[in-house]
Protein backbone atom coordinates (compact mmCIF):
# COMPACT_ATOMS: atom_id res chain seq x y z
CA UNK A 1 0.00 0.00 0.00
CA UNK A 2 1.86 3.34 -1.11
CA UNK A 3 0.90 6.68 0.12
CA UNK A 4 -0.15 9.54 -2.70
CA UNK A 5 2.51 12.65 -3.58
CA UNK A 6 0.83 14.68 -0.92
CA UNK A 7 0.88 12.48 1.56
CA UNK A 8 4.86 11.54 0.34
CA UNK A 9 5.29 15.21 1.02
CA UNK A 10 3.75 15.37 4.38
CA UNK A 11 5.20 12.73 5.94
CA UNK A 12 8.41 13.78 4.43
CA UNK A 13 8.16 16.83 6.03
CA UNK A 14 7.23 15.11 10.13
CA UNK A 15 10.27 12.48 8.97
CA UNK A 16 12.90 15.84 8.29
CA UNK A 17 11.68 17.62 11.26
CA UNK A 18 11.82 14.84 13.71
CA UNK A 19 14.97 14.04 12.77
CA UNK A 20 16.50 17.61 12.42
CA UNK A 21 14.93 17.66 16.17
CA UNK A 22 17.03 14.33 16.85
CA UNK A 23 20.17 15.01 15.44
CA UNK A 24 20.12 19.06 16.66
CA UNK A 25 20.26 20.56 13.17
CA UNK A 26 17.32 22.84 12.22
CA UNK A 27 16.33 23.49 8.90
CA UNK A 28 13.04 25.57 7.45
CA UNK A 29 10.07 24.18 6.06
CA UNK A 30 10.96 23.19 2.88
CA UNK A 31 14.72 21.71 3.72
CA UNK A 32 12.51 19.63 6.43
CA UNK A 33 10.45 18.23 3.21
CA UNK A 34 13.53 17.78 1.23
CA UNK A 35 15.67 15.88 3.69
CA UNK A 36 12.52 13.71 5.01
CA UNK A 37 11.85 12.74 1.20
CA UNK A 38 15.59 11.74 0.13
CA UNK A 39 16.02 10.08 3.67
CA UNK A 40 12.82 8.16 2.97
CA UNK A 41 14.58 7.51 -0.88
CA UNK A 42 17.79 6.75 1.36
CA UNK A 43 16.24 4.32 4.49
CA UNK A 44 13.99 2.56 1.86
CA UNK A 45 17.20 1.75 -0.61
CA UNK A 46 19.62 0.61 2.68
CA UNK A 47 16.65 -1.89 3.81
CA UNK A 48 16.20 -3.33 0.74
CA UNK A 49 19.82 -3.62 0.36
CA UNK A 50 19.66 -5.55 3.88
CA UNK A 51 16.29 -7.65 3.19
CA UNK A 52 14.15 -5.59 4.95
CA UNK A 53 11.00 -4.15 3.30
CA UNK A 54 8.58 -1.90 5.07
CA UNK A 55 5.27 -2.10 3.39
CA UNK A 56 2.93 -0.56 5.80
CA UNK A 57 1.70 2.82 4.37
CA UNK A 58 2.10 6.06 5.82
CA UNK A 59 3.55 4.51 9.43
CA UNK A 60 6.45 2.72 7.04
CA UNK A 61 7.05 6.04 5.31
CA UNK A 62 7.56 7.97 8.23
CA UNK A 63 10.08 5.34 10.04
CA UNK A 64 11.75 5.09 6.81
CA UNK A 65 12.10 9.03 6.04
CA UNK A 66 12.74 9.61 9.81
CA UNK A 67 15.91 7.03 9.44
CA UNK A 68 16.53 7.66 6.07
CA UNK A 69 16.73 11.68 7.40
CA UNK A 70 18.77 11.10 10.46
CA UNK A 71 21.54 9.49 8.39
CA UNK A 72 21.76 12.38 5.64
CA UNK A 73 21.95 14.70 8.51
CA UNK A 74 24.72 12.53 10.43
CA UNK A 75 26.74 12.73 7.10
CA UNK A 76 26.04 16.51 6.93
CA UNK A 77 27.42 17.25 10.15
CA UNK A 78 30.38 15.30 9.38
CA UNK A 79 30.99 17.13 6.26
CA UNK A 80 29.87 20.30 8.00
CA UNK A 81 33.06 19.77 10.50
Amino acid sequence: MGVGWLTAIIIGGLAGWLAGILMDLRFGLFMNIVIGIVGAVLGSAIFARAGIYVHSGWLGYLVTGFIGSCILLFIAKLVRR
